[in-house]
């Protein structure tokens, strides 16, 4: 892609997202949503692949259907209080509805259909982006109205994290794999949202760590299969015995950082009373970590030619920087003595 447009497609990413956040106004959040749609669905397709053409189709509609409907709730609101003010919301009804709509928008279950879908007809340095920046805009909103529903939020995160478990336990490649990993991690944020927001923004942040990593060490060795990463040994050994904690880490296992915001999301639903919530969470954690440890097996576990059928591809040597692997590495493995000065941090 031509440097002045692939400049410009991301500075329209920066500025859409930036609206969002700056904005009071129910039309101008609705705008930096759309600004940020536009902007990456020329990057989703860039390669002009049906797969990628089909991926970018379908995520147009779908966040053509949220933007929709969160301009039909803010109309609702606006209709019934007379107020455009996006922390002025009062009325169920508008509040649930763009609950929803931002929910279909970053792929929350049950309206999570479409995320695995799109992502594998991506490349990996734009699934990144749709896993990680694509989240920013509509959580700060979503942050903002602070829904009042609670059970809402509570289902949705319930079943995203069940759906986040059970949805990757049989896929073989790596891109629906992290798909679903990104549901489960989203219904973690939106459980905790309505007690605790600071520990939803703790828990984003280090998923984008978490996940900025994975795809990195993904793309690095050039692997989109499970048995593509079953050769990865040969071309960066050191990298590949990194790889399975990365895994674990986003698994959510001690003494790794993936620990810390399940942890706390665990202590904070048991002070809410909501015991029976944190169990059922804690459960489906398991199930993803069950596909975390495939992952781990699959790539440090099995030598060529043991491994799982597959020939080892020709691979050119990396032209990828290794500074951000290295520092994203090191934070989401390191991280978890921190959590007391990290929780000060979030609480100023």
């Amino acid at each position: 892609m031509n440097p002045y447009i692939l400049t410009t497609l991301l500075f329209g990413l920066g500025l859409g997202t930036t609206i969002t956040f700056a904005s009071s106004h129910w039309l101008l959040a609705w705008m930096g949503l759309e600004m940020n749609t536009l902007a990456i669905i020329p990057l989703m397709a860039q390669h002009h692949h049906p797969r990628a053409v089909e991926a970018t189709t379908k995520y147009f509609l779908t966040q053509a259907t949220g933007a929709a409907m969160l301009l039909f709730a803010s109309t609702t609101n606006a209709w019934m209080t007379g107020q455009w003010d996006i922390s002025q919301m009062s009325h169920p009804l508008p509040i649930t509805l763009i609950t929803l709509a931002l929910a279909l928008k970053v792929g929350l279950a049950p309206m999570h259909a479409w995320l695995p879908e799109v992502l594998q007809g991506l490349d990996l340095t734009t699934g990144l982006i749709l896993s990680t920046w694509q989240k920013l805009a509509p959580f700060a909103l979503l942050m903002q109205i602070q829904p009042s529903n609670s059970s809402l939020l509570i289902a949705l995160g319930l079943t995203s994290t069940l759906v986040g478990g059970w949805g990757g336990l049989n896929q073989t490649q790596l891109r629906k794999i992290l798909a679903y990993s990104s549901i489960a991690h989203l219904g973690w944020m939106v459980l905790i949202m309505q007690f605790s927001p600071t520990l939803t923004l703790l828990t984003l942040l280090t998923y984008f760590l978490m996940t900025f990593s994975t795809f990195l060490v993904f793309k690095l060795n050039d692997s989109t299969t499970l048995n593509a990463l079953g050769t990865s040994w040969a071309k960066a050994p050191a990298l590949t015995s990194l790889t399975p904690l990365i895994l674990l880490s986003l698994g959510g296992l001690p003494p790794l950082t993936g620990f810390m915001p399940k942890w706390l999301i665990l202590q904070e639903l048991a002070k809410q009373d909501l015991a029976l919530t944190a169990t059922i969470a804690a459960l489906a954690a398991l199930l993803s970590l069950y596909f975390y440890l495939r992952l781990s097996y699959a790539m440090t576990l099995t030598m060529s030619p043991n491994n799982t059928a597959g020939v080892t591809p020709w691979r050119f040597p990396s032209s990828q920087m290794t500074l951000p692997i290295a520092i994203s590495t090191t934070a989401t493995l390191l991280l978890l003595p921190l959590t007391p000065a990290t929780v000060a941090l979030l609480t100023i």
